[in-house]
């Protein structure tokens, strides 16, 4: 199954009534404005996943800012925008899949079908395709039984106290990685050893994935022959490495894990050691 669609096969998939398509449009900035662009126009018949409320746990004292949602809650907002287990889902954001990739990842760790608009809502207009506005009705579908992977994650204890076998890749801009900057957290830098692979750097000029080719020689580079079951996805909050997890799958390199609490959960504890510089 492809993980990564175009705009004409979403477009396909949406006619013969083979996906859901679901619009996970977010702004730090602002929480509700991505709700509000969904209700201005959307692809026809595409659900609305909010990052704070459908694709994430509340924030706890030892948690990151997105903390992965329970598996009850997410079996029912699955449930509750029509899903069954046949459908594929098809996740977009505004273009560059880096909200989208959330969910994506999200359904992957439940053994679930999903794949990624290529270049997003972006994509979807640029080829012609209409937009609707609204609310979209969907008849509830019965909560399905969700087992998550094991082997999918690794926690924060179980990172700080192996972190010399691991390679922690992370998806923050090159600023933020530094420490130069910090828009979003307590404390600016990176986890010790960890290496930068900014997500846009997935990208291609026009804002869709390098090819697999492409993304393939560039990880293998980054990686140094290190063994994807070593390494780690990070990011400030488990949501833009999912990102960089996305396009090592899509270049045929699997077996990564995520690192979900991130940079806004490994702070949580003074006491981890903290880099800055690059």
């Amino acid at each position: 199954m492809d993980i990564l669609v175009s705009a004409e096969r979403l477009n396909d998939l949406i006619a013969g009534g083979a996906c859901i398509p679901v619009d996970c449009r977010f702004e730090f900035t602002g929480a509700e404005r991505g709700r509000a662009q969904w209700r201005a126009g959307h692809i026809p018949g595409a659900r609305y996943a909010h990052l704070d409320d459908d694709l994430a746990a509340p924030v706890e004292d030892h948690t990151g800012r997105h903390p992965l949602p329970e598996t009850d809650a997410f079996a029912r907002y699955l449930a509750s925008i029509g899903w069954t287990g046949e459908k594929l889902l098809v996740a977009y954001d505004a273009g560059s899949g880096a909200l989208a990739s959330r969910l994506w990842w999200l359904m992957r760790y439940y053994g679930k079908p999903a794949a990624i608009l290529d270049g997003g809502l972006a994509a979807w207009t640029a080829a012609g395709f209409e937009l609707e506005s609204g609310e979209v009705e969907a008849a509830p579908a019965p909560v399905e039984h969700l087992v998550p992977a094991e082997d999918a994650t690794v926690d924060t204890e179980a990172l700080a106290g192996d972190l010399a076998s691991r390679l922690v890749v992370d998806a923050r801009s090159a600023e933020r990685f530094s420490g130069a900057v910090e828009t979003l957290d307590t404390k600016a830098g990176h986890i010790p050893g960890a290496r930068n692979r900014p997500f846009d750097q997935n990208l291609g000029e026009d804002g869709r994935f390098k090819t697999p080719e492409t993304l393939r020689s560039e990880f293998e580079g980054l990686l140094n022959e290190t063994h994807p079951e070593r390494v780690v996805h990070s990011c400030g909050s488990g949501v833009t490495a999912c990102h960089n997890l996305f396009a090592m799958e899509l270049a045929g390199i699997g077996g990564s894990r995520l690192y979900p609490g991130s940079w806004s959960e490994w702070i949580r504890d003074p006491r981890r050691p903290i880099a800055t510089g690059d």
